[in-house]
């Protein structure tokens, strides 16, 4: 894997330092920061691990293409999902650059905190991998032209909000030629209508998560995504796997629902079990294709969104994602990047070993077009009827 990145290091010791430096985040020591990872190269200082990370020269996003590269050689399905989330890195301070207090879902509440967008490539046999990262700097930052070059913000970098940056990494994947079917989120990636339609304009099908709040147009009107499922009769509803879990299949019911535009559907999932308020919990889903899918199909691609929080586990738990103690731009995309590509690795090396899976597709049963509920039909409003 290091003979394929070693070019974007142009001289020998940023070369020896950044495999000296992958090969600590490999390691089996508990944290990977400059300190311990400098003990595991046998320095005496953390001095050149600082360097590699503030000083040498290379290319932390012709790496990022390497890696990107190296994952779908190895990892490559045509039938892949593209998962966007944010992941936070708590801190102390205010010179970190980005930082800021901000909700981060990583502490479930508002902390003092760093927050990088990711973008994953979830391949239906089960093997995923972080191929692409943006730190998101709020507004605090990039109106203080000042302290963004203090933390070696350039000026050329101006706002932009979380799903702007989702969709610059699914931008660059499209457009490298990356392999993938689907492309799925979470709300604050579904609820962004600009999105949504960007997704369309370059014929990218969706699955992405909305609040139950989201209006939904249908023939019969527009309602609420929640009322649209109270609306769904009883068969309406089928029972799927959309993933399997630590404990199993992951098992759900779920509703398709036609809407008014051609190609879009709503996907509402039901919990089995009540929730901590004694209810069955909801889950919603803007859905598009330009072709017909299958409920089972669009099923797995919601599910597929838990490969990039699954990434987020592995890469903070086994290749230090969250361990650096760096405080500059630049340093951020290179420790976030190295961390990524010593996680690749990892999830090649694991995939190779692994016995092949028994031939299966995503689909089964009817196209959406046949097998939807039609709210003209089937859900309109007691009173209507």
């Amino acid at each position: 894997m290091f003979a394929q990145v070693a070019g974007v290091f142009a001289e020998a010791p940023s070369r020896r330092r950044a495999r000296a430096y992958l090969l600590g985040l490999l390691s089996q020591a508990e944290r990977k920061n400059g300190w311990t990872i400098a003990e595991f190269a046998g320095d005496r200082s953390p001095a050149g691990m600082q360097r590699l990370l503030n000083f040498y020269a290379w290319d932390e996003d012709a790496a990022r293409d390497v890696l990107r590269s190296y994952a779908v050689r190895s990892l490559g399905d045509p039938g892949a999902v593209l998962a966007v989330d944010e992941t936070g890195f708590l801190k102390k301070g205010t010179m970190s650059a980005g930082v800021a207090r901000q909700y981060t879902g990583t502490a479930g509440r508002v902390e003092n905190s760093q927050v990088g967008v990711f973008l994953a490539y979830v391949a239906s046999g089960g093997a995923r991998v972080l191929i692409d990262r943006e730190l998101y700097l709020p507004k605090a930052w990039t109106g203080d032209r000042g302290r963004c070059r203090a933390a070696g913000i350039g000026d050329e970098v101006a706002f932009a909000t979380k799903p702007e940056l989702a969709w610059q990494m699914i931008e660059r994947a499209a457009d490298a030629g990356v392999p993938f079917s689907w492309v799925t989120g979470d709300e604050v990636y579904g609820g962004n209508p600009k999105l949504r339609q960007r997704l369309e304009e370059r014929q990218l099908p969706y699955v992405m998560a909305v609040a139950c709040s989201e209006m939904i147009a249908v023939p019969a009107g527009s309602f609420r995504a929640d009322e649209l499922a109270a609306l769904a009769p009883a068969g309406a509803w089928e029972r799927l796997s959309c993933a399997d879990g630590s404990k199993g299949p992951r098992l759900y019911d779920w509703a398709l629902i036609e809407t008014a535009d051609a190609g879009h559907w709503l996907l509402a999932r039901r919990s089995l079990r009540p929730g901590e308020k004694g209810q069955l919990e909801l889950a919603f889903f803007r859905c598009w294709s330009p072709r017909p899918v299958t409920l089972p199909e669009l099923a797995a691609v919601a599910g597929a969104r838990w490969g990039i929080e699954d990434c987020f586990a592995e890469a903070k738990n086994e290749t230090g994602l969250d361990h650096y103690q760096v405080r500059k731009y630049r340093a951020w995309y290179r420790h976030a990047t190295l961390s990524m590509l010593a996680c690749a690795f990892l999830a090649v090396a694991a995939h190779a070993a692994r016995p092949e899976p028994p031939a299966s597709g995503n689909g089964g049963g009817e196209p959406a077009e046949r097998g939807t509920l039609s709210l003209w039909t089937d859900l309109r409003p007691a009173q209507d009827i």
